[in-house]
């Protein structure tokens, strides 16, 4: 299992949202650059970017980071926000980075996201869902900032794209993201169990070192984990030594 960093970013700067929350960020005082190449003397081989100014506006406005972050920070990039058309995602492929985050694209618009899979491949992009828990225990996937309800459960959307070649997905359960609040391992538990061939990465909540362990029993390939490390509830040198017993 891969522990993946992330770096959010909004007006150049590094943040993190509460919930997804733009009026809930917190900033730090961290050159994207410079944290990302302390990640990578950790250990860590892939980081996870997201333009938040893309992802609220639909037009990415920090693909020259993006960019230096693919060349210089000593580890593969996936990134993603405010991708909407195949050539902004040819665009962001060719700066350099390794895959692209496809998010409330591949909920709504089923043909065109088919149809990026096709032209550029399915190891260059990653299915991202957020997803809520109903009240009845079923994972719903959101949309335009985690703002709007699709009906469409995560189940059916990830059974349509293993159809159509996808391997990379990318789950969030956006009730705990940014909260340190503890990752939902029943939820990637069940996602591994029912798509064994899919490559899933866990993303919101993950608190502390003593959850990467559990985690990587659920089966999960990756764990991406912002706030924590920021905040350092989850520092590099546990992280490296996790990666040493890997």
């Amino acid at each position: 299992m891969q522990t993946i960093p992330a770096i959010d970013l909004l007006n150049g700067r590094c943040v993190r949202l509460y919930k997804g929350d733009f009026e809930r960020v917190s900033g730090y005082d961290h050159d994207p650059l410079e944290l990302a190449q302390a990640y990578c003397r950790a250990g860590p081989s892939l980081l996870h970017v997201v333009d938040l100014d893309g992802a609220r506006t639909g037009e990415p406005t920090n693909m020259a980071m993006i960019s230096d972050l693919a060349a210089n920070s000593g580890m593969s990039v996936q990134a993603g926000g405010g991708i909407r058309t195949l050539e902004r995602l040819t665009r962001l492929l060719h700066t350099g980075v390794k895959r692209a985050v496809i998010g409330s694209v591949a909920v709504t618009d089923r043909a065109t996201t088919s149809q990026w899979l096709s032209e550029v491949g399915p190891e260059s992009i990653v299915l991202a869902f957020d997803i809520r828990i109903s009240d009845g225990g079923e994972p719903e996937a959101l949309t335009h900032g985690w703002t709007r309800g699709s009906g469409q459960q995560l189940w059916e959307l990830v059974e349509f794209y293993l159809e159509r070649g996808a391997r990379h997905f990318l789950c969030t359960d956006i009730d705990r993201d940014g909260t340190l609040s503890g990752s939902n391992l029943a939820l990637y538990s069940e996602c591994v169990q029912r798509y064994p061939a899919a490559e899933f990465q866990a993303s919101g909540g993950l608190a502390s070192a003593k959850e990467l362990e559990p985690l990587r029993q659920t089966g999960v390939t990756g764990i991406i984990t912002g706030k924590a490390l920021l905040d350092e509830r989850l520092t590099l040198e546990e992280v490296a030594t996790f990666l040493q017993k890997e």
